[in-house]
């Protein structure tokens, strides 16, 4: 392991929390951080609560002062790897990155190379020393779209703060299977499945988990949607809405891949369907207030190719 950079930060805890266990509420607070790691943090005296050392048990009130002062270790096995980046915005402080679909983002056990992680270390080196290599959130190997990265430590800091506060607001275009009616919200807390540990689920262990949408349009048997994310869980969006009745269309891992498709549909719209391997699920915008300068911005971008195409399938055969 290679010593990086200290990290610091600080969280009042909120009225939701009141009552809670320290442990329990850290890992909600420190989401980008594993919860091993943040229970060896508590250990370790390195997490505090209004600057008292604690243990995992013990409760929190409510604007008790979290805080956090650790030194990362940057990994020695994080190998950077040269490759095409589609890079759409980039200053001394912020990389704004359009992810393809099918490229892991961060290396773990069955992907430890020719990740966005391995290819952003080769662009910016000095992303070793930053946690999670300067990523502030993912998106899920099949899902295309945008990505924040900081490149200090200070905007990692601060967009950190930013994500916890969700203040960073995140849309998406996802197609799912059926009829939606109208807009809505689900509330419904995501942990890991309790019998398939590769997947997750609503749980009532799981983490605060809040997703938002409007009806983008109405196709016969699928649903256009455009989703806001308040909350960033693993899987959140495709957990959300398989639980809801309306799983993505063409995710292999929630339900939503094409194993019957209605034969009433038009024979080159369910062509369509039964090739689109993915879960239709694209970030198209992303905004924040920069860390450095104050200022609110917002980046955008289009589908690609493959859900452009079967988006405009649909539209002129449903």
């Amino acid at each position: 392991m290679l010593m990086g950079q200290p990290i610091f930060f600080e969280h009042t805890i909120p009225d939701i929390f009141h009552g809670k266990r320290i442990d329990w509420v850290a890992t909600q607070l420190l989401s980008q951080y594993s919860r091993a790691l943040v229970q060896r943090w508590i250990k370790e005296a390195a997490l505090t609560i209004n600057g008292a050392t604690v243990k995992p048990k013990n409760k929190v009130l409510a604007g008790d002062m979290l805080a956090l002062k650790v030194t990362h270790e940057a990994s020695s096995a994080l190998i950077p790897e040269d490759m095409p980046l589609s890079i759409i915005f980039e200053d001394d402080s912020i990389l704004i990155v359009n992810k393809p679909a099918g490229l892991v983002v961060h290396p773990a056990a069955g992907n430890y190379s020719g990740t966005l992680v391995n290819g952003l270390l080769a662009y910016h080196p000095e992303l070793i020393h930053l946690p999670r290599a300067g990523l502030i959130h993912r998106l899920d190997k099949e899902t295309s779209g945008l990505l924040v990265v900081s490149k200090t430590l200070e905007s990692h800091f601060n967009l950190i703060n930013q994500m916890q506060a969700r203040t960073i607001k995140r849309q998406y275009i996802a197609i799912v299977c059926g009829d939606l009616l109208q807009a809505g919200t689900i509330n419904a807390p995501i942990g890991r499945h309790p019998y398939l540990r590769t997947k997750m689920a609503v749980t009532t262990q799981g983490k605060i988990a809040i997703t938002h949408y409007n009806i983008k349009r109405k196709f016969k048997l699928y649903t256009q949607l455009t989703i806001y994310l308040e909350t960033g869980r693993t899987h959140q969006i495709r957990v959300h809405f398989n639980h809801k009745g309306y799983p993505l269309l063409g995710d292999p891992t929630y339900g939503g891949h094409p194993q019957k498709i209605s034969p009433t549909l038009p024979p080159v719209l369910s062509e369509a369907i039964s090739q689109f391997k993915r879960q239709a699920l694209h970030a198209e915008s992303l905004s924040f207030v920069h860390p450095k300068n104050n200022e609110c911005m917002t980046w955008t971008c289009a589908p690609p190719d493959d859900l452009r195409q079967l988006i405009d399938c649909f539209n002129h055969y449903s």
